[in-house]
């Protein structure tokens, strides 16, 4: 891979990329093939011995797999990444990489419903223990490790709620208890916003929301350090969760135009989530960098822009909230976020529905919060429509 140092990551976005093939094509071309050969028996055992960088099978590694999760790498600040079939492919395999029977994981309380599934159902089942902090509330996490603690994990701006934590101040923590720092760069992704410069030691991906931006393909990732990295590289090797080679070209194509592309969904959902403050159908608006954020100074801080997501609450609760969805004529009902199109969604009976009433509260997820994720189309357009099926329901 070339990766000059001195590019920006915008240009470390295009110019990453493996080597050319004797045909010296100026896009890089997908190596779609399960398997690799060799020249020699000899070959073939280096390769098995990892003595040799050679590519084997493509569960294991794919150049084009390589390209992308590298890319990703180069954006993040990062030494290395490996790439997985899905977002939560990426984030189980971080948690199974470095946890086993007696450890004790600590996370954000304000996660994706599925890693909550993940943290409550599956992780006991191995014997591992789980403390949930409030993120509004950080000086509760040193509290919450504990001596068997492996790993911090968390989300920011989170999912659905828009919470925001320091990375640095997590960081420094996790730093003095010598625990792994994991967080969930989804929202922001590494356009917005880079934890591995803050101190975070390992960032996943869902790469299928901002980064492909067209609600095309799947894919995750795990990005940092060496060491940490390899861990994921052997845990996934055994078990899976590959990421096909198609879909790693159509996402190392999306990186090269992830700069341009959250700039303008950030541009959009902060004029919408302004334009919104007033509505009195709402009771709230929510954008981390809209002024009456609780945690506003801290998104300016570590992040260049707001990102693509904002959220509000609508007066009457779930029934207003269903009607508003049933009124929306050009946004997008569906469960996806992070496409070119506008998509509306109701987190507390879709994506965080198997979460109970009370888990849901403590997060923040009332009965009438509606997500927004803004996509590219105008944004007269976009607020008409919000506007009218407010108005409707």
């Amino acid at each position: 891979m070339n990766r000059k140092n001195q590019y920006h990551p915008e240009t470390n976005a295009i110019r990453t990329r493996a080597d050319q093939t004797p045909h010296m094509e100026h896009s890089s071309p997908m190596f779609l093939t399960s398997s690799f050969t060799f020249d020699s028996a000899e070959d073939m055992r280096a390769a098995f011995a990892d003595e040799t960088d050679a590519n084997i099978y493509s569960r294991f590694s794919n150049p084009t797999v390589d390209e992308f999760a590298a890319r990703l790498a180069a954006l993040e600040g990062a030494e290395t990444g490996f790439a997985t079939s899905s977002g939560m492919s990426a984030i189980f395999a971080s948690f199974m990489a470095f946890l086993k029977a007696g450890d004790h994981l600590v996370s954000s309380s304000s996660i994706f419903g599925s890693t909550h599934t993940v943290i409550t159902k599956f992780l006991p089942k191995w014997g591992i223990e789980h403390t949930y902090f409030d993120i509004n509330n950080p000086e509760s996490l040193e509290a919450a490790i504990k001596p068997n603690t492996k790993m911090v994990f968390l989300e920011t701006p989170s999912n659905p709620g828009l919470d925001v934590i320091d990375i640095a101040y997590v960081a420094g923590i996790c730093k003095k208890k010598n625990v792994i720092l994991n967080v969930d760069n989804c929202f922001a992704t590494p356009a917005l916003q880079r934890p591995i410069l803050l101190g975070a030691d390992i960032v996943t991906h869902s790469a299928t929301k901002w980064i492909d931006g067209q609600g095309r393909v799947l894919g995750g990732a795990v990005v940092g350090k060496k060491d940490l990295v390899k861990e994921v590289h052997t845990f996934c090797r055994s078990t899976g969760p590959a990421m096909s080679p198609f879909n790693a070209w159509v996402l190392s194509k999306s990186l090269e135009t992830l700069h341009i592309r959250m700039a303008r969904h950030s541009e959009t959902a902060l004029s919408l989530a302004k334009a919104l403050q007033n509505n009195d159908k709402l009771e709230w608006v929510k954008y981390p960098f809209l002024e009456t954020h609780k945690q506003y100074d801290i998104a300016k801080k570590q992040m260049v822009a707001g990102g693509g997501i904002l959220c509000f609450e609508i007066k009457g609760g779930l029934e207003k909230g269903r009607r508003f969805l049933d009124a929306i004529d050009m946004c997008s009902l569906t469960a996806n976020l992070g496409d070119s199109r506008t998509i509306v969604s109701h987190p507390s009976s879709t994506t965080h529905a198997k979460l109970s009433e009370e888990e849901r509260q403590k997060v923040g997820i009332t009965p009438g919060l509606i997500r927004i994720s803004c996509g590219l189309e105008h944004l007269s357009d976009i607020q008409q429509d919000i506007e009218q099926a407010l108005q409707k329901a």
